[in-house]
């Protein structure tokens, strides 16, 4: 058995690549537009895993998008996307700095928690053992739900 992907409806589809590839950086996989059932699917890749994603299209985020308007609820229930991370302060940072709020920053140099723009929770985790917990992070408040 292998992890194939995790898939995940999306209410505006380019909004939500904004979020996944150009603030988080996945990188697009495929994009095929099924007319017959109106709907689009997105494969996803984070960098260290888009040769393994190539290969053997896995692992990957699946993002459908329905053309016919649908209401989604906060994602919570789903559970949450986790990513491993070189750098935890480096990802936080660069996320914030795009406009996303981290909703419970790495205080612990280890996890930290946002969501993309459909409310699914994303959990970043640091690679190896955890950074030295450091400012701004250590003293920073969770926020909202994750």
């Amino acid at each position: 058995m292998r992890y194939l992907h995790t898939m995940v409806r999306v209410a505006n589809l380019e909004e939500s690549l904004k979020f996944y590839c150009e603030k988080l950086g996945l990188q697009v996989m495929s994009r095929n537009d099924y007319d017959k059932g109106r709907f689009t699917l997105v494969y996803l890749a984070a960098p260290e895993d888009v040769d393994a994603a190539r290969e053997k299209k896995a692992p990957t985020l699946e993002l459908t998008y329905n053309w016919d308007p649908e209401s989604y609820d906060s994602g919570r229930n789903f559970g949450h996307l986790a990513y491993g991370v070189n750098d935890i302060y480096a990802v936080c940072q660069r996320m914030m700095d795009a406009g996303v709020t981290i909703n419970r920053p790495p205080r612990d140099g280890h996890m930290a928690f946002f969501r993309s723009p459909d409310g699914i929770s994303i959990e970043l985790l640091q690679d190896g053992e955890p950074m030295e917990p450091k400012e701004p992070w250590q003293s920073m408040e969770n926020t909202g739900e994750w």
